[in-house]
């Protein structure tokens, strides 16, 4: 009895003291804001946003950070490398390098206007997608090694854990909304959105880390990669909705193609909807717990600090099931998108049909 109890009074010391660290490293990256007023709420929006340098924190007059590639294509001239650090001097004021100078937005520009050029430098947020795709494949190819070595045995470690998701993509999500038969050849799509959103969303709650997908150049390359998808996999039934939608009113379609017209929108507003969610989901939980961080030096005051870091670590609890949530509703919308492209509209009346005929009166 004795052994059990102090068995669980180190585990809830030890919960303590996770629990004391995470608000320590949730609080960490906002120490800078206390400085001026200007630079108190700023942190808010330098986290959302994507930079050429991962900054982690600045505690006094020192940055901690890891600078990063700064890649230049220049026309007629080719490629020019850098790093971010080149770019600031030991006050971490902003100096030119060979004609190229940051803005105030982080933005890079050349003092010679005519010169053309594009930028492709690795950003924290390139970093963090490399690190995540790194993570998606550790995770899943040592998983579909244990699969292939010992197929018959059971699951065990990671590979427990992840098997009951991967067959909820494909008993809750694929097959109801695409169907039994067609299923299969979008499950390759759906597991790699569904976890890379996942991991992801969680890897952007790490104190410090990038805020992937609330950049929307990543959810517009994904709803993208959903839209052509559905596009070209569509059948004669899918476009003959769009273009001649059974049971319309003739005059909805003819002579104004009011109602063609419409679905031919619709084609576009879905993946701009798909875009839109996960974007500002996302950016919005990142938004409300640094908010909830900057209240410690908006008032100044030693009573605001315990209730803002008990409200930031509620929200990123709630952000938890948030990650999981938006990963799960971009899959779903995807795989009905992708049903209502194949589905066989006469063979589903057929199918209809036949069910009402053997159902008891």
């Amino acid at each position: 009895m004795n052994k059990i109890s102090s068995q669980n009074c180190c585990k809830g010391l030890i919960f303590r003291i996770l629990v004391i660290l995470f608000s320590f490293f949730l609080v960490l990256p906002s120490l800078a804001a206390s400085e001026a007023s200007e630079s108190k709420t700023e942190f808010i929006i330098h986290h959302v946003q994507d930079a050429h340098e991962w900054h982690f924190a600045t505690i006094g007059h020192t940055h901690i950070s890891i600078p990063l590639p700064v890649i230049l294509f220049e026309k007629g001239h080719g490629l020019r490398f850098f790093m971010s650090s080149d770019f600031v001097d030991e006050q971490h004021n902003n100096v030119d390098v060979d004609g190229y100078y940051f803005d105030d937005h982080g933005h890079i520009h050349s003092r010679d206007e005519s010169l053309a050029f594009y930028d492709i430098s690795i950003t924290k947020n390139v970093a963090s997608l490399f690190i995540s795709v790194i993570l998606l494949f550790w995770v899943f190819l040592s998983i579909a090694k244990k699969y292939a070595n010992n197929p018959l045995t059971a699951p065990k470690g990671l590979q427990s854990a992840l098997e009951p998701i991967i067959l909820f993509v494909r008993d809750e999500i694929a097959r109801p909304n695409i169907g039994e038969k067609k299923y299969q050849k979008f499950m390759p799509y759906l597991l790699t959105v569904f976890f890379f959103i996942w991991f992801n969303n969680l890897l952007g709650l790490i104190p410090g880390a990038a805020n992937l997908t609330g950049n929307i150049a990543v959810t517009l390359t994904l709803a993208m990669f959903t839209f052509f998808i559905t596009i070209f996999s569509g059948n004669k039934d899918y476009w003959k909705h769009i273009f001649n939608t059974p049971g319309v009113p003739w005059w909805l379609k003819f002579p104004v193609p009011l109602m063609p017209l419409v679905e031919f929108i619709g084609l576009f507003t879905k993946p701009f909807s798909l875009m839109v969610r996960l974007f500002a989901n996302i950016t919005a939980g990142h938004i409300i717990i640094m908010s909830l961080i900057a209240l410690v030096f908006i008032f100044e005051s030693v009573y605001i600090g315990p209730v803002s870091v008990l409200f930031g670590l509620f929200m990123t609890m709630v952000e938890l099931l948030v990650a999981f949530i938006q990963a799960f509703v971009f899959t779903l919308l995807s795989a009905i998108y992708f049903g209502l492209a194949v589905e066989e509209h006469e063979h589903h009346h057929e199918e209809q049909k036949e069910k009402l005929e053997k159902s008891p009166a």
